[in-house]
């Protein structure tokens, strides 16, 4: 199919079997070919200004105009041809500074040189290309904070983690990068199925998919309080269905059958007006029938089809709920739109103690609410509220500098480690905790003042 990039259009059948990090050029019909060579441009020319003081963008410099870009284009000429001619045809380039030469060279060879590189596809890359291009799939989450998230949330090969995320599958292809194939990954989901879109685009092998697991939100509150329970599993779903079609085949054939026999006792009655309509009904019979038959075995495949999926979902489902019940996950990474407080508090029963857990939000209050409704639970310790701030750097011989336009904010994330605590007692200490902490000091201080 065609891929539309930087609107750049090409086909990537001739990119198979290539390695990744091969550069290709992108050749008339959108074929690509690989680059032979990344020869060094050798438009540098010795000429340069000392400033742009004098130069003044009114439109005027350069002699080409589209129409003649778009012949040059149509001759077949390549880009790096194109990109010498611009600067040949314009008049103030010899007049720039040698920095403003580099910058006018690249920014024509972005424009004109139709030269792509397929890298392989990493976190790093696919959480840049996300908080660029569509920062709301994935709730504005910076690539920055997710590398944060995976640091706090220990995530390591052979860990049991629990991932409930909103952000496109890119949370899920993080953390299963990371783990490298060992391990298991449970991942909640709201609605009727788990959103992997970003997941995909890790390009995976199948030994990685085989410890994923899903379960729905909508069923932890009954698996929590011991209600779960999904529908009877019949032991072999393809039998049943497979009995109840073929007696519904034999009813169906018994009729064809006396169908046939009434028409065979019309043609025969009619076979001495005309041999050649018989020849011709007979073949049209004989086609219905076929048809009807290939039609029927269609049907049973689909059925069959349908109960085998519904069975394996069951059977997963399963398996997922007692994973869940053992309650020893070694952490847990939430990363969703919904409000943290309600998925926290119920998504913490399944983690075991010791163990780290992170949750990232976009804003910072509902976070807050969260670590207030934490404190006075109890069961965790070391509760951080962090904000990372990041800033991009130009690093450039004599041109070292921030960037002009840098990211706002980058979201905040919530951490903490899980600990061994008594529902209890912990709720009767919080209380008189709080009858006999500041109140009392505040008094003494007031009552020193009045004396």
């Amino acid at each position: 199919r065609k891929i539309i990039f930087e609107k750049q259009w090409f086909y990537l059948d001739n990119a198979i079997g290539h390695t990744y990090g091969t550069t290709f050029e992108v050749t008339s019909g959108g074929n690509l070919q690989p680059k032979q060579e990344v020869e060094e441009t050798a438009t540098e020319t010795k000429e340069a200004g000392t400033d742009n003081r004098n130069i003044v963008d009114d439109g005027k410099s350069q002699k080409l105009t589209h129409d003649d870009i778009k012949a040059l284009k149509d001759k077949g000429i390549k880009g790096q041809e194109i990109v010498q001619q611009l600067i040949e045809n314009s008049t103030t380039f010899r007049d720039k500074t040698e920095f403003a030469q580099d910058k006018y060279i690249k920014k024509k060879k972005k424009k004109y040189e139709a030269v792509i590189t397929i890298v392989k596809p990493s976190t790093r890359i696919l959480s840049t290309m996300y908080y660029a291009r569509e920062p709301g799939k994935i709730n504005h989450l910076r690539y920055d904070t997710l590398a944060q998230m995976l640091t706090l949330g220990n995530i390591r090969a052979g860990n049991k983690m629990i991932v409930m995320e909103t952000c496109a599958g890119l949370v899920l292809g993080a953390v299963m990068e990371r783990m490298g194939g060992y391990g298991s990954i449970i991942q909640m989901y709201p609605g009727g199925g788990p959103v992997r879109a970003a997941t995909s685009c890790f390009g995976f092998p199948k030994l990685f998919f085989d410890n994923l697991h899903e379960f729905p939100l909508s069923k932890v509150d009954s698996l929590l309080s011991g209600t779960f329970s999904t529908e009877t599993l019949p032991s072999e779903p393809e039998d049943n269905v497979l009995a109840e079609e073929e007696s519904n085949g034999l009813t169906d054939e018994k009729q064809t059958s006396l169908q046939e026999a009434e028409e065979e006792s019309t043609t025969e009655a009619a076979m001495e007006i005309n041999q050649i309509e018989e020849q011709e009904t007979m073949d049209l019979n004989a086609e219905d029938v076929e048809f009807k038959e290939s039609k029927e075995k269609e049907n049973k495949e689909n059925v069959r089809e349908k109960q085998r999926k519904q069975w394996e979902r069951r059977k997963k489902l399963i398996e997922t709920a007692a994973l869940l019940k053992e309650k020893n996950a070694d952490g847990l990474i939430v990363a969703s739109k919904f409000h943290p407080t309600s998925l926290l508090l119920s998504l913490l029963e399944f983690v075991a103690p010791s163990r780290p857990f992170v949750v990232y939000c976009q804003y910072k209050e509902p976070l807050l609410e969260c670590y207030t409704k934490l404190r006075e639970r109890g069961g965790v310790i070391n509760l951080k509220l962090s904000e990372t701030w990041l800033r991009n750097f130009q690093v450039l011989p004599d041109r070292s500098h921030p960037k002009l336009t840098m990211s706002g904010g980058g979201g905040y994330l919530l951490s903490g480690i899980t600990v061994v605590w008594d529902k209890g007692k912990s709720d009767a200490g919080h209380s008189e905790a709080l009858k006999m902490e500041e109140p009392s000091s505040k008094r003494c201080k007031v009552q020193d003042l009045n004396c």
